[in-house]
């Protein structure tokens, strides 16, 4: 197994090392990327392979908002279909496979159970359950097993699916899918879709993209852009150490939740186009069913939910769709949001849940385009690129998106940009495995019983989840150890100081809550004490990295 990044890797532990005082890359750029999201890494790398000049600023962590709070689904997006935005759903759909194939450590295929009953009732506001009540009123928005049969059969066929299995009706009655349920429930459709680990995406992203040059800087603000001469100068001042300030011939404004605020308040330029701030929040209880399928629940009030198998001993629910017009507000999961996601849950399940289940709760702010849209629902997860030349000096506005279309968005990103850039070479990305990505989407047990053959003081456990979170790269993170003393410290949870090291030279972890819930979710087993000796350490050991040097 081999991985991607060993040799960057080696030249960042040698200049940190040594103690590396001195400014050895550039201060030009042909990109300038604002946000470290997944849009943001997305664009870098792409932009990066085809040879641009590429520096990237985020003002904290690697998918520190929007892009460590989603659902972690690759998904067509089945309810967008309600809403008729079937172009969003084929290429969603399409994306599926694709980057399965590139990412098989941090994502894989699962199956998603429906329960359907005649009784049901919905009263949802969508353009399909609009139509269905002024056409058949008696329905009073529910939706019927043929519109939902018939949508599925869309979701099967949109997206040319090769490696996911289509959809099957199941008997609850017989099927272990339904021991969980209420008797009401008889049947149920299933169907595919995929599971990501969304923070670990992004930070695979930016690892790509410095590999291919770029330049990657967290915890770094951008705190002013200017036009000077056709070319912008951009400021940034890191979290410690002094301001620097580059010049680029084009930004990216790949802020999520901030692009309206960047637009305005940053570059400082006139735009009619904005962002609708919605919140989602999760839940996160103690495993509530035994298989390892994801149900997809309605709501009477036309809303979805889902239940989602989740770091083998729990299960994540979500998610909501609530207005959030204040970004200084940290978003959070409301108690009001708590009590809605449980009775959700406890509408379908015998066995009801409540607050005092919860272990855990999530919140993020999703960026949607500004469509005019009455509803937070309704509003369109499609996303929106803007180029604005009105300052002299071009830059690119990202509105909108979703993490399943994310390399698409790039690709469409680049459209946009090689004009400015004559002689740009065309798209690659499809079909390349991100870093760790480089074996079959079937491979993963043959990697797990190899790594426990090299490293044989590991459990199953321990290596699963190390082939899980890094693929080929976990013999990068193990290195030469024989035994676990090799390691060093042990923090919990199987994280030992060997790992925090590696996420720290080679995946921009500073702080605890960036491995401990960002690139893992070992938060989830570990105490506070744990968790605070880990941050102690990474404080003690902090690399000394000056803004601007170079891999």
């Amino acid at each position: 197994m081999r991985g991607h990044a060993g040799s960057v890797l080696d030249r960042k532990r040698r200049r940190w090392e040594a103690g590396v005082t001195q400014q050895t890359s550039s201060d030009a750029f042909d990109l300038f990327v604002i946000g470290g999201g997944i849009n943001g890494c997305g664009i870098a790398r792409d932009a990066a392979g085809r040879g641009l000049s590429v520096c990237l600023a985020e003002m904290n962590d690697l998918a520190s908002a929007t892009s460590s709070a989603s659902t972690k689904l690759f998904h067509g997006g089945l309810r967008y279909l309600e809403y008729w935005e079937v172009r969003l759903v084929r290429e969603s759909l399409i994306e599926r496979e694709t980057l399965l194939r590139a990412m098989p450590h941090i994502s894989w295929p699962m199956r998603f159970v429906l329960p359907y009953h005649e009784d049901m009732r919905f009263e949802g506001a969508t353009p399909t359950s609009k139509l269905l009540n002024t056409v058949m009123p008696w329905m009073k928005g529910r939706r019927p097993a043929w519109l939902i049969r018939a949508g599925l059969f869309m979701y099967d066929t949109l997206g040319g699916r090769k490696l996911l299995p289509g959809t099957e009706s199941i008997d609850l009655r017989k099927a272990p899918e339904g021991a969980p349920l209420q008797d009401r429930f008889l049947k149920a459709y299933e169907y595919s879709d995929c599971w990501i680990e969304d923070s670990r995406l992004v930070v695979l992203n930016a690892r790509d993209a410095e590999a291919r040059g770029a330049e990657i800087n967290v915890r770094t603000r951008v705190t002013s852009a200017r036009q000077e001469g056709g070319v912008w100068s951009v400021t940034m001042q890191p979290e410690d150490g002094p301001a620097r300030t580059v010049r680029a011939k084009m930004i990216v404004n790949a802020g999520g939740p901030w692009v309206e605020d960047i637009i305005r308040n940053t570059v400082r330029v006139n735009s009619s186009e904005g962002v609708r701030l919605v919140r989602g929040s999760h839940i996160i209880t103690k495993r509530l069913f035994d298989h390892d399928k994801c149900y997809f629940f309605q709501g009477e009030d036309g809303r979805i939910c889902f239940a989602i198998p989740y770091e083998t001993d729990f299960t994540l629910i979500g998610t909501t769709d609530q207005e959030h017009d204040d970004l200084s507000q940290r978003p959070v999961c409301t108690p009001e949001e708590t009590r809605y996601l449980c009775d959700f849950v406890s509408a379908y399940l015998k066995k009801t849940i409540g607050p005092e289940d919860v272990v855990r709760t999530y919140s993020g702010v999703r960026p949607l385009y500004d469509d005019g849209a009455k509803s937070a629902t309704a509003a369109t997860r499609d996303y929106v690129l803007s180029v604005d030349k009105s300052a002299g000096a071009p830059i690119l506005n990202v509105f909108g998106g979703k993490i399943t279309t994310y390399r698409r968005l790039a690709e469409s990103a680049m459209e946009k940009i090689v004009p400015f850039f004559e002689g740009t070479p065309e798209k690659w990305t499809a079909g390349v495995a991100l870093p760790g990505g480089d074996f079959p989407v079937d491979g993963v047990p043959v990697l797990i019983a190899r790594l426990v053959e090299r490293y044989p003081f590991l459990t199953h456990a321990w290596a699963r989840r190390l082939i899980r979170a890094y693929g080929t790269d976990a013999v990068e993170v193990l290195g030469d150890a024989e035994e676990k003393g090799d390691l060093g410290e042990h923090f919990g949870a199987t994280l030992t100081e060997r790992e925090a090291a590696y996420l720290m030279d080679t995946e921009y972890a500073r702080r605890a809550e960036d491995i401990v819930w960002r690139r893992s979710k070992l938060s989830l087993r570990m105490d506070e004490a744990q968790i605070a000796r880990l941050d102690d350490w990474m404080r003690a050991r902090a690399p000394r990295v000056v803004p601007g040097t170079a891999a």
